[in-house]
């Protein structure tokens, strides 16, 4: 792939996908009426998943591009789960407390910021409020620098059997400029005990196109990670917005590599990984072949949701917390950011809801299309409508984005059949972006494609 491709796709700014249609879409208009409305019949279209967002850090990185708070003091994160409990109960009166559990996976921030007694309190509130299937799979991010021996062995008496772990970097430059410092033992440490405590599922998170970051310290990095032996890795690239996250502007810009430069380092991280015997998935996931994420994406049967890529099949999602995301048959909904504001929505009995998205049968169509395309880097349009009773025909007819795709080769359409090619899959966003009927329209920037 071309150097002017790779400038003009990899640079370009895109949604990671994670959902369809995109937070930018959510309205207002969509609030705790259409919510409670969702909710009476979720149970009965199968299991679900749940997702609790803790958004509380001890510190802050200045990369990061979370809804968190940093407090020092616990009182803050005390009364926030007291909150959450009370929003757990209300999700259960109006969905039903026999609502089929399967997945549940603990975001921040930090989630294991709280004392192992208060985890312990929030998942029997999740048990008694909920019905857990007998395999439920429980999900916690954690940062290794503050882990302690009690919590993980709170982490294993619940049930927790998948842990993701905050790598980013071993290279203490770019930690440094990126304020957080890491050593390799604390994260061994972590994984040592996380193993012994039943967790059977390890992914690390790494970041390429930081300040002060090398192809070299990426390749560093990558040796001493896969020492550890972590199920699976997820590589992102930085998301430089400050003008949306503020504490962003304390990294200098002058440091930042360019797009050729995040490709290199992508590239490198990919082949250290591949050579370490892991599989790649997908556009920014890398799994042990045995691993079932790797299964699924061999299959065909991948996902892709707010976590990225997953195995989690569920069509349901309930998002608990302040700025949780939530996923219906009807749509998406999202609780109130303001932790003030969530806490007296939910004080005063009514759900969190701030804003969301009700899907039509078009948007369903376009979401199968674009989660195809970010999960097996191709798409076959003639199978979707059959499945959906839906003609396809129009999304690619006078479809400029696309077609610019295929003129620059990134994309190669043969009997309604849609593959990005080999060399530029990095650039699948750029595809995925061309089936947004909202793309560029909503004011909003976004991630670096590569």
């Amino acid at each position: 792939m071309s150097d002017n491709l790779v400038a003009k796709y990899g640079d370009a700014r895109l949604p990671r996908y994670t959902s369809y249609p995109t937070a930018p879409a959510f309205s207002a208009a969509v609030g705790p009426d259409e919510y409670a409305k969702g909710l009476e019949n979720i149970g009965k279209a199968g299991p679900v998943s749940v997702y609790l967002h803790v958004p509380f850090c001890r510190s802050m990185c200045w990369y990061c591009g979370c809804h968190t708070t940093i407090t020092r003091q616990d009182a803050p994160v005390v009364e926030y789960l007291d909150v959450m409990s009370q929003e757990i109960e209300l999700v259960s009166f109006a969905a039903g407390n026999d609502v089929p559990v399967k997945n549940v996976h603990f975001g921040g921030g930090t989630p294991t910021i709280m004392k192992p007694q208060e985890f312990t309190a929030l998942m029997a509130k999740l048990r008694s409020a909920f019905a857990f299937e007998a395999d439920a799979s429980v999900a916690v991010e954690i940062d290794p620098r503050t882990l302690t021996a009690p919590m993980i062995e709170a982490l294993g008496e619940n049930g927790v059997d998948r842990a993701s772990l905050g790598v980013q970097s071993f290279d203490p430059i770019v930690q440094a400029a990126i304020n957080r410092m890491q050593s390799f033992e604390q994260t061994e440490t972590a994984v040592v005990g996380l193993r012994s405590a039943g967790v059977t599922s390890i992914n690390f998170d790494l970041i390429y196109g930081l300040p002060k970051q090398t192809v070299q310290s990426c390749v560093e990095t990558v040796r001493l990670a896969a020492q550890l032996r972590p199920e699976r890795f997820a590589v992102f690239g930085y998301a430089h917005i400050p003008a949306f996250k503020k504490h962003q502007r304390l990294i200098d810009e002058a440091s930042l590599p360019d797009a050729r430069q995040r490709n290199e380092q992508a590239e490198a991280i990919a082949q250290e990984l591949e050579k370490a015997g892991y599989v790649r998935i997908g556009l920014d996931h890398f799994a042990l072949p045995e691993d079932e994420l790797a299964v699924a994406a061999r299959e065909g049967t991948m996902r892709r949701n707010f976590q990225g890529y997953t195995t989690d099949d569920c069509d349901s999602l309930i998002g608990l917390g302040a700025s949780a995301i939530g996923r219906l048959p009807t749509g998406y909904m999202q609780n109130h950011v303001p932790l003030g504001l969530y806490a007296e929505r939910v004080a005063s009995g009514v759900l969190p809801t701030a804003k969301g998205y009700l899907l039509t049968e078009e948007d369903k169509l376009r979401g199968r299309i674009i989660e195809r395309l970010m999960c097996d880097f191709e798409v076959d349009l003639g199978r979707l409508s059959g499945e959906l009773g839906f003609d396809t025909g129009f999304l690619v007819e006078r479809n400029e984005r696309l077609g610019e795709l295929v003129a620059d080769g990134v994309v190669t359409i043969r009997d309604n059949r849609i593959v990005v090619s080999q060399d530029a899959r990095f650039m699948v966003r750029a595809v995925a972006a061309a089936f947004d009927a909202y793309f560029g329209s909503l004011g909003r920037t976004h991630s670096k494609a590569a």
